[in-house]
């Protein structure tokens, strides 16, 4: 093994993902969705050989550590399939240490290591993990379950030398009996949106609703264990009743059911936090699992638990788990000290100059302006925000999670309503009750929004204060709350020109910011990608550095 190994992890299930580290130098973290264009999607053989391997540098190099990360679904079954695609495709080290580590442990690995903290409690809390027979670390009960039991929580402890799991919660795999907060918001979303992925959107309804007309209970929680109440099961199963959009479905019976589960789901989830706290005694906390995307649970986390710190990850679900295991692999494989620490979230390859060129080479339909430097960029864009117009912004290393955080992001004016409604209705053509995120000076935010510290992966929902709420209504949920995003002093120099420039003009150092993404496909990830998304969208103008690029025939304003 070389004095640097070459690690690579690889989740093979759902939002497939794949990480290069270099030693502790993270190469490159991206999902298989951006590649494929198709969101969501899970692992299969023949990535490696059709989509990585194509389209992804780097991987040509022998390969020190190899570590996979499975879960509960079919996908193992295709295991000699996977051997067979990797003996073909990838070139191992003669020394090359591999394994295969359990879906909980590579989450586990994905959060600690790379979060600021030299010790911590951990949570990970999902849907369902691996089977129990499957798992690739000791926890107190392991002798009491049987093999097909599958993890839906675990807790642990954690400190640069080690991690020690202090309790699990599994499910029988009895349908009769679902158990654990992944599961319960997983069946919530399910009654509420049809498809996969739409949590996000029962938690956008539910501050419309009111959390008490259904007369639900809240979930049962003892120690570290989840069940749902027998109400709640008889409810989730009366899906035509609150399925979105159905004929004869009230917008309040739907709103009143996500209002409910919502507030269900976030006392357990505090109760669970509490419960982690008082058998451990540290102060810092790391959260991990899709259920870690809920940024209104968050917030309470932050402010109603014992825990001093709390560290989310910008990609807490499944698609962090190829991070999870390059970490693991590192540590664990190589015996290497992990010193990678999630600073920023601009983890995607870097996009090249060439085709940046070649996508912008033949757009009879555009207009391309080549700008000399930041400071002429910026004050194009800020002209056409400041006219209530609608900008895309596209520049370096994409994110790595599902959320833009100035690299592959659509930005407008925060000061006026209209503009989030035109944004939902006409370019993301989706809900008209989802909210949009503002991005903000990290020295200004107390200014505008009630947060107790930096939130530079917009993972918490803080109060935005009453006194502001007018002045920024486009990223001013109902609840009176924004999921920020901050910008400190060494961060993203475009976005914090951007930020300033803004403030200077406006008196407000806020920017609306959300994802560069049409309906029901992922967030952008290549030039031509970014280029033929600006076509299809209505807006105005794109700002892919170092060009402008607007459309021939504009777009009419936001109104």
């Amino acid at each position: 093994m070389n004095d640097v190994p070459v690690v690579l992890g690889i989740n093979r299930t759902q939002d497939a993902s794949i990480c290069l580290l270099h030693g502790s130098h993270l190469q490159w973290a991206i999902q298989k969705e951006r590649l494929t264009r198709h969101k969501h999607h899970w692992g299969k053989p023949g990535d490696l050989r059709q989509h990585y391997r194509a389209q992804l540098p780097g991987l040509e190099r022998p390969i020190d550590v190899l570590v996979e990360c499975f879960s509960s679904d079919a996908e193992i079954d295709a295991l000699p399939a996977y051997e067979e695609e990797l003996a073909a495709t990838l070139t191992l080290s003669p020394d090359c240490r591999r394994l295969r580590v359990s879906h909980h442990l590579a989450h586990l690995y994905s959060v600690f290591h790379p979060s600021p903290f030299r010790e911590a409690a951990v949570m990970v809390v999902d849907g369902q993990g691996s089977a129990a027979s499957d798992f690739t670390e000791a926890w107190p009960g392991s002798g009491r379950v049987a093999g097909d039991w599958r993890e839906v929580s675990s807790f642990y402890t954690a400190d640069r030398e080690r991690v020690a799991c202090i309790a699990k919660q599994l499910w029988d795999r009895d349908d009769a009996r679902l158990v654990g907060l992944g599961m319960f918001y997983f069946l919530l979303t399910q009654a509420l949106f049809p498809g996969e992925g739409n949590e996000g959107k029962a938690m956008g309804l539910a501050p419309h609703g009111n959390a008490q007309a259904l007369n639900l209970p809240p979930l049962e929680v003892d120690g570290f264990q989840v069940t749902i109440p027998a109400p709640w099961r008889t409810l989730l199963g009366q899906r035509g009743r609150f399925r979105y959009g159905a004929p004869g479905v009230k917008f309040s019976e739907c709103a009143n059911l996500a209002a409910a589960g919502q507030r269900a789901f976030e006392d357990a989830l505090l109760a669970l936090a509490w419960r982690l706290h008082l058998e451990t005694g540290l102060e810092n906390l790391c959260f991990a699992g899709g259920t870690a995307l809920n940024c209104s649970a968050n917030e309470r986390l932050l402010r109603e638990t014992p825990f001093r710190r709390v560290f989310i990850p910008p990609a807490p679900s499944d698609a962090g788990t190829a991070l999870g295991c390059a970490v693991y692999g590192l540590v664990e494989l190589a015996n290497t000290s992990c010193d990678y620490r999630w600073r920023d979230d601009y983890l995607g390859p870097e996009p090249q100059r060439a085709d940046i060129d070649a996508a912008l080479a033949d757009v009879p339909d555009l207009i391309v302006e080549r700008l000399s430097g930041r400071d002429a960029l910026c004050a194009r864009v800020l002209d056409l925000l400041c006219a209530q117009k609608v900008v895309a912004l596209f520049q370096g290393r994409s994110e790595f999670g599902p959320r833009a955080l100035g690299h592959r992001s659509i930005l407008g004016d925060p000061r006026r309503g209209f503009i989030r409604d035109w944004i939902n209705a006409r370019v993301k053509q989706r809900e008209w009750f989802r909210p949009l995120a503002p991005v903000v000076l990290e020295e200004h935010a107390d200014a505008y929004f009630d947060v107790p510290g930096p939130s530079p992966f917009m993972q918490f929902a803080a109060p935005v204060r009453p006194e502001r709420a007018s002045t920024v209504p486009a990223i001013t949920h109902v609840d009176g709350t924004a999921r920020l995003q901050t910008v400190p002093p060494d961060g993203d120099p475009l976005l914090r020109a951007l930020l300033l420039g803004f403030h200077a003009r406006t008196g407000v150092p806020v920017l609306l910011n959300t994802s560069f993404n049409g309906k029901d496909e992922p967030i952008v990830e290549t030039p031509a990608q970014a280029v033929a998304s600006f076509r299809r969208m209505p807006l105005h103008a794109l700002a892919m550095p170092p060009y402008l690029v607007r459309k021939r025939i504009e777009p009419e304003l936001p109104e």
